[in-house]
């Protein structure tokens, strides 16, 4: 028989509840000793391999090098050493190789899709025509400190916000939209493109750099993720004869310019990557019961 001074008090059996308030006889914040239990650190932790990330790196290292072949383009047609007839057949020559290359890495072939390129590539090329005697004349009431001051800016917020990953126009059946910050990156080229643009002598000489600039910025990293995506040893020998190439013709515009280049490959290439796997050793993630959940599949609609 209970004593009436001893009550004894039942205190029910704490359960782990996401929702319910208060289980009564615990505090709000109580475990018990199996909530460490399902501790689980470092489990979301890649172990990359250094090969792999050079392999990757390359990408960036590529679009360095391409802005670089756009920015000696640009300098040479200034000083009038490229005149506008030969900059134009340079377009039409890069604009049939790149066609070439997206036709034969993009499968399945289909005639739509020979159109649909066609098509596009007419209107942005009529378009441009078009607006070149006005670019011509744009800036012509600015200074050129400013102009040249304005677009190496715009230049940095290109490579700093560019989608290395993929490309801003999408290839056919791509599922995923471009971001914003990609977005942003390719009106800072288009912008910078049309100030250098102004500071040429004739309307033809506008049109020709805007077209070759224009296909670089909104095509080469198309061309370059579909390389990439049908073949990785096909984008790695492209990659090194393409930084070939611009390292030698860097080194003939300016010694300098040559050595920044240079730098930066084997910073991007070598440094960061001997970088990053250095720090992986250092992270330290712990997972358990209290993180949030996270769905295990993406919502398309």
């Amino acid at each position: 028989m209970k004593s009436a001074g001893n009550p004894t008090l039942c205190r029910t059996k704490w359960r782990k509840v996401a929702y319910g308030g208060m289980q009564p006889g615990y505090d709000d914040n109580y475990t018990d000793d199996s909530f460490l239990e399902e501790m689980v650190m470092n489990a979301n932790v890649v172990k990359r391999d250094f090969l792999r990330v050079m392999v990757d790196s390359v990408s960036i290292s590529q679009y360095l090098c391409i802005v670089a072949l756009v920015v000696s383009t640009w300098t040479h047609t200034l000083n009038l050493a490229i005149d506008e007839i030969t900059l134009l057949k340079f377009d039409i020559g890069l604009l049939l190789v790149g066609f070439l290359v997206l036709l034969l890495t993009t499968s399945p072939f289909s005639l739509n899709l020979l159109l649909k390129y066609v098509l596009n590539i007419s209107f942005f090329t009529s378009g441009l025509y078009v607006l070149a005697p006005i670019c011509h004349t744009l800036t012509r009431s600015i200074s050129s400190d400013s102009i040249w001051a304005l677009a190496v800016f715009l230049l940095l917020v290109h490579l700093f916000l560019h989608d290395y990953s993929g490309s801003t126009i999408r290839p056919p059946g791509a599922l995923n939209n471009p971001k914003l910050t990609s977005n942003i990156s390719l009106n800072a080229s288009i912008v910078a493109s049309v100030l250098v643009a102004s500071r040429l002598p004739s309307w033809l000489h506008v049109f020709a750099i805007m077209l070759f600039s224009l296909q670089v910025f909104l095509f080469a990293p198309l061309v370059t993720f579909c390389i990439k995506k049908y073949s990785c040893r096909l984008h790695l020998i492209f990659s090194f004869a393409l930084m070939v190439m611009t390292l030698g013709v860097t080194y003939q515009l300016h010694r300098m310019l040559f050595i920044l280049l240079l730098a930066l490959v084997v910073f991007i290439s070598l440094v960061c990557p001997y970088w990053l796997i250095r720090i992986q050793e250092y992270k330290f993630e712990i997972n358990g019961p209290w993180d949030e959940a996270k769905l295990c599949f993406d919502i398309t609609e």
